[in-house]
Protein backbone atom coordinates (compact mmCIF):
# COMPACT_ATOMS: atom_id res chain seq x y z
CA UNK A 1 0.00 0.00 0.00
CA UNK A 2 1.39 3.38 -1.04
CA UNK A 3 2.26 5.64 1.89
CA UNK A 4 0.19 8.82 2.14
CA UNK A 5 2.37 11.90 1.68
CA UNK A 6 1.07 15.15 3.14
CA UNK A 7 2.52 18.49 2.03
CA UNK A 8 1.42 21.78 3.51
CA UNK A 9 1.51 24.13 6.47
CA UNK A 10 -0.20 23.81 9.84
CA UNK A 11 -0.88 26.93 11.90
CA UNK A 12 -0.61 25.49 15.42
CA UNK A 13 -1.38 27.25 18.69
CA UNK A 14 1.64 26.06 20.65
CA UNK A 15 0.76 25.60 24.32
CA UNK A 16 2.87 27.10 27.07
CA UNK A 17 5.40 24.65 28.47
CA UNK A 18 5.95 22.85 25.16
CA UNK A 19 9.10 23.29 23.10
CA UNK A 20 8.75 23.85 19.37
CA UNK A 21 10.44 20.46 18.90
CA UNK A 22 7.76 18.85 21.11
CA UNK A 23 5.06 20.16 18.77
CA UNK A 24 6.91 18.91 15.68
CA UNK A 25 7.26 15.45 17.27
CA UNK A 26 3.53 15.44 18.09
CA UNK A 27 2.56 16.37 14.52
CA UNK A 28 4.95 13.74 13.17
CA UNK A 29 3.22 11.06 15.27
CA UNK A 30 -0.30 12.22 14.41
CA UNK A 31 0.33 12.55 10.67
CA UNK A 32 2.65 9.59 10.19
CA UNK A 33 4.92 11.86 8.15
CA UNK A 34 8.71 11.79 8.39
CA UNK A 35 9.40 15.21 6.92
CA UNK A 36 8.08 17.66 9.50
CA UNK A 37 9.69 20.87 10.74
CA UNK A 38 8.77 24.27 12.14
CA UNK A 39 9.30 27.78 10.83
CA UNK A 40 10.46 29.97 13.70
CA UNK A 41 11.12 28.75 17.23
CA UNK A 42 8.96 29.73 20.19
CA UNK A 43 10.42 29.44 23.72
CA UNK A 44 8.69 26.97 26.07
CA UNK A 45 7.43 29.94 28.12
CA UNK A 46 5.57 31.30 25.10
CA UNK A 47 2.37 30.20 23.42
CA UNK A 48 0.78 31.09 20.12
CA UNK A 49 1.37 30.78 16.40
CA UNK A 50 3.87 28.08 15.46
CA UNK A 51 3.99 27.21 11.77
CA UNK A 52 4.65 23.51 11.20
CA UNK A 53 5.65 22.37 7.72
CA UNK A 54 4.98 18.89 6.34
CA UNK A 55 6.48 17.21 3.28
CA UNK A 56 7.37 19.59 0.43
CA UNK A 57 6.49 22.57 2.64
CA UNK A 58 9.66 22.00 4.66
CA UNK A 59 11.51 23.36 1.62
CA UNK A 60 9.81 26.76 1.90
CA UNK A 61 10.06 27.24 5.69
CA UNK A 62 12.77 29.89 5.18
CA UNK A 63 10.20 32.13 3.48
CA UNK A 64 7.70 31.65 6.30
CA UNK A 65 10.36 32.70 8.81
CA UNK A 66 10.85 36.01 6.98
CA UNK A 67 7.34 37.16 7.84
CA UNK A 68 6.54 40.03 10.18
CA UNK A 69 5.83 38.89 13.76
CA UNK A 70 3.30 40.24 16.27
CA UNK A 71 3.50 39.44 20.01
CA UNK A 72 1.60 40.24 23.17
CA UNK A 73 4.02 40.41 26.08
CA UNK A 74 3.75 41.00 29.82
CA UNK A 75 6.86 42.66 31.29
CA UNK A 76 7.49 42.56 35.04
CA UNK A 77 9.51 45.60 36.10
CA UNK A 78 11.71 45.63 39.19
CA UNK A 79 13.06 42.09 38.77
CA UNK A 80 15.94 41.10 36.48
CA UNK A 81 16.72 37.46 35.65
CA UNK A 82 19.62 35.69 33.98
CA UNK A 83 17.42 34.37 31.18
CA UNK A 84 15.55 37.68 30.76
CA UNK A 85 12.29 35.80 31.40
CA UNK A 86 10.29 34.26 34.25
CA UNK A 87 12.07 30.91 34.01
CA UNK A 88 15.44 32.30 35.09
CA UNK A 89 17.13 33.05 38.38
CA UNK A 90 16.64 36.54 39.83
CA UNK A 91 19.85 38.55 39.44
CA UNK A 92 18.65 41.95 40.70
CA UNK A 93 15.66 43.28 42.58
CA UNK A 94 14.68 46.96 42.71
CA UNK A 95 13.48 48.17 46.14
CA UNK A 96 10.48 49.78 44.41
CA UNK A 97 9.16 50.63 40.95
CA UNK A 98 8.44 54.33 40.64
CA UNK A 99 7.62 54.59 36.95
CA UNK A 100 4.96 56.99 35.68
CA UNK A 101 2.87 56.39 32.58
CA UNK A 102 4.60 59.22 30.62
CA UNK A 103 8.02 57.75 31.53
CA UNK A 104 6.89 54.34 30.37
CA UNK A 105 5.51 55.63 27.07
CA UNK A 106 8.68 57.62 26.40
CA UNK A 107 10.89 54.59 27.14
CA UNK A 108 8.84 52.33 24.86
CA UNK A 109 8.98 54.83 21.99
CA UNK A 110 12.78 54.68 22.07
CA UNK A 111 12.66 51.07 20.88
CA UNK A 112 10.48 51.70 17.82
CA UNK A 113 12.36 51.68 14.51
CA UNK A 114 15.61 50.06 13.47
CA UNK A 115 17.61 49.26 16.59
CA UNK A 116 20.64 47.23 17.63
CA UNK A 117 19.69 44.35 19.91
CA UNK A 118 22.03 42.06 21.84
CA UNK A 119 20.76 38.44 21.92
CA UNK A 120 20.40 36.91 25.39
CA UNK A 121 22.92 34.32 26.59
CA UNK A 122 20.04 31.88 26.98
CA UNK A 123 19.37 31.54 23.24
CA UNK A 124 19.97 28.98 20.50
CA UNK A 125 22.55 31.15 18.74
CA UNK A 126 25.91 29.44 18.50
CA UNK A 127 29.37 30.50 19.61
CA UNK A 128 32.13 28.46 17.96
CA UNK A 129 29.61 25.72 17.26
CA UNK A 130 28.08 25.57 20.75
CA UNK A 131 24.58 26.98 21.51
CA UNK A 132 24.79 29.95 23.85
CA UNK A 133 22.28 28.44 26.29
CA UNK A 134 24.61 25.47 26.87
CA UNK A 135 27.47 27.83 27.72
CA UNK A 136 25.15 29.84 29.98
CA UNK A 137 24.18 26.68 31.89
CA UNK A 138 27.90 26.10 32.47
CA UNK A 139 28.14 29.55 34.04
CA UNK A 140 29.96 30.99 31.02
CA UNK A 141 29.24 34.31 29.38
CA UNK A 142 30.55 35.27 25.95
CA UNK A 143 30.39 38.57 24.17
CA UNK A 144 27.42 38.72 21.78
CA UNK A 145 27.50 41.03 18.81
CA UNK A 146 24.47 43.34 18.64
CA UNK A 147 22.24 42.64 15.65
CA UNK A 148 20.01 45.01 13.70
CA UNK A 149 16.28 44.35 14.09
CA UNK A 150 13.27 46.48 13.37
CA UNK A 151 10.35 47.13 15.68
CA UNK A 152 7.48 48.54 13.64
CA UNK A 153 5.16 49.39 16.51
CA UNK A 154 4.69 48.98 20.27
CA UNK A 155 1.24 49.44 21.80
CA UNK A 156 0.85 49.77 25.54
CA UNK A 157 -2.21 47.68 26.37
CA UNK A 158 -2.12 47.85 30.17
CA UNK A 159 -0.02 49.28 32.98
CA UNK A 160 -0.69 47.90 36.44
CA UNK A 161 2.59 48.47 38.29
CA UNK A 162 4.88 46.58 38.30
CA UNK A 163 3.53 44.74 35.21
CA UNK A 164 2.88 46.24 31.80
CA UNK A 165 1.31 44.50 28.81
CA UNK A 166 2.40 45.47 25.32
CA UNK A 167 1.76 44.42 21.74
CA UNK A 168 4.88 44.39 19.57
CA UNK A 169 5.05 44.19 15.77
CA UNK A 170 8.60 43.41 14.70
CA UNK A 171 10.94 41.86 12.19
CA UNK A 172 12.00 38.21 12.43
CA UNK A 173 14.97 37.66 14.71
CA UNK A 174 13.74 40.11 17.36
CA UNK A 175 14.07 38.82 20.93
CA UNK A 176 11.14 40.02 23.04
CA UNK A 177 13.06 38.80 26.12
CA UNK A 178 15.86 41.21 25.25
CA UNK A 179 13.33 43.98 24.69
CA UNK A 180 11.89 43.37 28.18
CA UNK A 181 15.37 43.36 29.73
CA UNK A 182 16.48 46.47 27.84
CA UNK A 183 13.29 48.33 28.78
CA UNK A 184 13.94 47.59 32.46
CA UNK A 185 17.52 48.85 32.11
CA UNK A 186 16.37 52.02 30.40
CA UNK A 187 13.87 52.71 33.19
CA UNK A 188 16.55 52.05 35.80
CA UNK A 189 14.63 49.37 37.68
CA UNK A 190 15.32 46.22 35.69
CA UNK A 191 12.72 43.92 34.24
CA UNK A 192 12.01 40.55 32.67
CA UNK A 193 9.51 38.92 30.33
CA UNK A 194 6.69 37.43 32.40
CA UNK A 195 4.63 35.92 29.57
CA UNK A 196 4.56 35.92 25.79
CA UNK A 197 2.01 35.10 23.08
CA UNK A 198 2.77 35.14 19.37
CA UNK A 199 -0.31 36.66 17.76
CA UNK A 200 0.86 36.46 14.16
CA UNK A 201 3.63 35.20 11.89
CA UNK A 202 3.33 36.69 8.43
CA UNK A 203 -0.35 36.45 7.44
CA UNK A 204 -0.98 33.50 9.79
CA UNK A 205 -2.79 34.62 12.96
CA UNK A 206 -3.62 33.16 16.36
CA UNK A 207 -7.36 33.53 15.66
CA UNK A 208 -6.99 30.91 12.90
CA UNK A 209 -4.51 28.64 14.73
CA UNK A 210 -5.56 25.15 15.83
CA UNK A 211 -4.91 23.62 19.22
CA UNK A 212 -3.11 20.30 19.58
CA UNK A 213 -6.33 18.75 20.89
CA UNK A 214 -8.23 19.86 17.79
CA UNK A 215 -5.39 18.60 15.61
CA UNK A 216 -5.39 15.21 17.37
CA UNK A 217 -9.14 14.84 16.89
CA UNK A 218 -8.92 15.85 13.22
CA UNK A 219 -6.22 13.29 12.40
CA UNK A 220 -8.07 10.57 14.34
CA UNK A 221 -11.26 11.28 12.37
CA UNK A 222 -9.51 11.74 9.02
CA UNK A 223 -10.53 15.44 8.85
CA UNK A 224 -7.00 16.86 8.85
CA UNK A 225 -7.06 18.04 5.20
CA UNK A 226 -9.17 21.07 6.09
CA UNK A 227 -6.49 22.28 8.50
CA UNK A 228 -3.57 22.09 6.06
CA UNK A 229 -2.61 25.28 4.21
CA UNK A 230 -1.05 24.79 0.74
CA UNK A 231 2.70 25.34 0.65
CA UNK A 232 2.43 28.25 -1.77
CA UNK A 233 0.98 30.32 1.09
CA UNK A 234 4.61 30.69 2.15
CA UNK A 235 5.37 32.32 -1.21
CA UNK A 236 2.55 34.84 -1.61
CA UNK A 237 4.98 37.77 -1.63
CA UNK A 238 6.29 36.58 -5.00
CA UNK A 239 4.66 37.14 -8.39
CA UNK A 240 2.74 34.21 -9.89
CA UNK A 241 3.39 33.17 -13.52
CA UNK A 242 1.59 30.40 -15.42
CA UNK A 243 3.65 28.35 -17.90
CA UNK A 244 2.50 26.08 -20.71
CA UNK A 245 3.19 22.35 -20.77
CA UNK A 246 6.40 22.63 -22.76
CA UNK A 247 7.84 25.17 -20.31
CA UNK A 248 6.57 23.07 -17.40
CA UNK A 249 8.58 20.07 -18.64
CA UNK A 250 11.71 22.22 -18.89
CA UNK A 251 11.18 23.59 -15.38
CA UNK A 252 10.75 20.10 -13.92
CA UNK A 253 14.08 19.17 -15.53
CA UNK A 254 15.75 22.19 -13.92
CA UNK A 255 16.11 24.06 -17.22
CA UNK A 256 15.70 27.78 -17.79
CA UNK A 257 12.54 29.14 -19.40
CA UNK A 258 11.34 32.41 -20.85
CA UNK A 259 8.79 34.50 -19.01
CA UNK A 260 7.82 38.11 -18.23
CA UNK A 261 10.68 40.44 -17.34
CA UNK A 262 10.39 41.41 -13.64
CA UNK A 263 10.85 44.90 -12.25
CA UNK A 264 13.74 43.72 -10.05
CA UNK A 265 16.69 41.74 -11.52
CA UNK A 266 16.85 39.50 -8.43
CA UNK A 267 13.14 38.67 -8.47
CA UNK A 268 11.61 35.33 -7.56
CA UNK A 269 8.32 34.03 -8.89
CA UNK A 270 5.86 31.20 -8.28
CA UNK A 271 5.56 29.03 -11.36
CA UNK A 272 2.20 27.34 -11.99
CA UNK A 273 1.04 24.84 -14.59
CA UNK A 274 -1.99 25.55 -16.78
CA UNK A 275 -3.93 23.31 -14.35
CA UNK A 276 -3.08 25.64 -11.46
CA UNK A 277 -0.52 23.34 -9.82
CA UNK A 278 2.51 24.94 -8.16
CA UNK A 279 5.51 23.68 -10.13
CA UNK A 280 8.48 25.57 -8.73
CA UNK A 281 9.98 28.71 -7.32
CA UNK A 282 11.99 30.43 -10.04
CA UNK A 283 14.71 33.10 -9.91
CA UNK A 284 15.27 35.58 -12.70
CA UNK A 285 18.69 35.46 -14.39
CA UNK A 286 19.42 39.01 -15.54
CA UNK A 287 22.36 37.90 -17.71
CA UNK A 288 20.33 35.51 -19.85
CA UNK A 289 16.91 37.12 -19.42
CA UNK A 290 15.53 33.70 -18.44
CA UNK A 291 13.93 32.22 -15.33
CA UNK A 292 16.02 29.60 -13.51
CA UNK A 293 14.36 26.94 -11.30
CA UNK A 294 15.40 27.51 -7.68
CA UNK A 295 13.14 24.94 -6.00
CA UNK A 296 11.12 22.39 -8.01
CA UNK A 297 8.18 20.73 -6.27
CA UNK A 298 7.06 17.21 -6.99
Amino acid sequence: MKELVISGILNVDKPQGWTSHDVVAKVRRLSGQKRVGHAGTLDPLARGVLLVCLGQATRVSEYLMRGRKVYRAAVHLGLSTDTYDAEGQVTARAPEVNVTLPQLEEALSAFVGRIEQTPPMYSALKHQGTPLYKLARQGKTVRRKPRPVEIYDIKLLDWSSPVLTIEVACSPGTYIRSLAHDLGQRLGCGGHLASLTRLASGHFTLDEAVSLDTLSEAFAAGRWAGLIHPLDEALLDFEAITFDRQAERRIRLGQQVRGPTPSSPSSLCRAYSTEGELIALLQYDAQTGLWQPKKVFS
